[in-house]
């Protein structure tokens, strides 16, 4: 017969675990989320139960089970790789009416305990007629799917409210984070960014109502204040507004000036941390912006105004002598001037230098130069923005692997 689902509210109350092994291993940290007082009943115990029980998380009895250890028990679990020990205490939580989980035998054991998860307030537990595997994997995908979205989780009663600021990572839409997808997944409105990953809008329910705030570089462009216009706008109408943005709100994405101008008006505003993409481009070209014995520091720049531009707050000499990583952000336009005013100031002609145009994204390309000729090779190879910049020795580690995978190819 099927099995009578059912949620415990454990906190404050005695759960037994017989066993500390693997299985134990696994089961415990749920129990202490649920609030459970645990004590484990075993001989010997795993590292990592070791170190629940150092912080006084569990209570660990060093011997083997007893008659009676169920005594004062709301659950008990039996995780032993004794088959006749499990038995044993299976036996005596029956005779004394107390649920008990086997771990090694589910047609004999009382309760099952079900593959779990949780997003939000909303929990998940799946039963498979026992199989744990089969279980996990359905678990797995009706979490994975309220976390993207792929659920409708904008019907229900506690919708958030306000704006909610999102980065939406590098451009590959996989690079968003979890949160940043569930929230996108409940918005009234959106309002994207240029390079805010566009597959992901392409995904919004038909009733989102969707507004582009791009800034083309010498092209179409929508006003800050006119963003933190629409912000303010929607979310006084009760709109529970995204405002989704490539890379991270707050490195060099103006969310501060726009949480500042919601604040102002009393708007609640969540901010939700992107992947940057001065990190994770170079990445995705195989380059490390630190690399032990070669750069223990990076330097990320925007380039908006061009070095000598007395708008500028960027100390150029400073950075030529730094010997660090630089990682230039809006720079293929005036990478020429860049590299005079680097060599200029210290930097070696020859200080590797890689471009990477499209990072993350299935068009990316990547270009090696040298300060010196990183100019012309910029211009020879049609470049164009949205592009990154990177500066220093830690472009040969990325050729190196390059090098590597190479010869281990047949």
């Amino acid at each position: 017969m099927s099995p009578y689902l059912l949620g415990l509210q454990l906190s404050g109350r005695r759960v037994l675990v017989v066993g500390g092994g693997r299985v134990a291993q696994r089961r415990v940290p749920a129990l202490l989320d649920a609030g459970a007082l645990v004590t484990i009943v075993s001989t010997s115990v795993t590292h990592a139960l070791d170190d629940l029980i150092a912080t006084g998380r569990v209570t660990w009895e060093a011997r083997p089970y007893q008659v009676g250890d169920v005594d004062g028990a709301w659950l008990v679990q039996a995780c032993t790789d004794d088959r006749a020990v499990n038995t044993a205490v299976a036996a005596e939580a029956e005779a004394k009416r107390v649920w008990c989980v086997r771990a090694d035998d589910k047609d004999a054991s009382a309760a099952w305990t079900p593959a779990s998860g949780r997003v939000d307030e909303i929990s998940v537990a799946i039963t498979a007629g026992g199989d744990p595997r089969r279980a996990a994997g359905i678990r797995d995908a009706v979490v994975g799917a309220l976390r993207d979205g792929t659920v409708d989780a904008r019907r229900n009663r506690t919708k958030p409210v306000g704006v909610a600021l999102v980065g939406g990572g590098p451009g590959d839409p996989g690079l968003i984070t979890v949160r940043g997808r569930q929230l996108l997944a409940q918005a009234d409105v959106v309002i994207a960014d240029r390079l805010a990953p566009q597959a992901l809008l392409d995904e919004l329910s038909p009733d989102v109502e969707l507004i582009d705030a791009a800034k083309i570089p010498y092209g179409r462009y929508m006003a800050q204040e006119k963003i933190n216009e629409l912000l303010i706008e929607h979310a006084k109408q009760g709109k529970f507004v995204v405002r989704l943005k490539g890379g991270d709100p707050f490195v060099f994405g103006r969310g501060g000036e726009e949480m500042l101008a919601c604040a102002r008006e009393g708007i609640p505003v969540l901010v939700v941390p992107g992947i940057t993409s001065p990190v994770a481009v170079p990445a995705a070209a195989n380059v490390p912006v630190t690399h032990r014995g070669v750069s223990q520091e990076f330097h990320v720049i925007s380039v908006h105004v061009p070095p000598g531009d007395a708008r500028s707050t960027v100390d150029w000499p400073n950075l030529a002598r730094s010997g660090g990583t630089l990682v230039l952000m809006m720079a293929v336009e005036r990478i020429g001037t860049i590299a005079e005013t680097l060599i200029r100031d210290g930097r070696s002609p020859e200080t590797p230098v890689m471009v990477v145009q499209d990072g993350t994204l299935p068009t990316q390309r990547a270009l090696y130069a040298t300060l010196s000729t990183v100019a012309e090779r910029v211009t020879a190879a049609g470049i164009r923005p949205p592009a990154i910049v990177i500066v220093g020795d830690v472009v040969k580690v990325g050729q190196e692997v390059e090098m590597v995978r190479a010869e281990r190819v047949p």
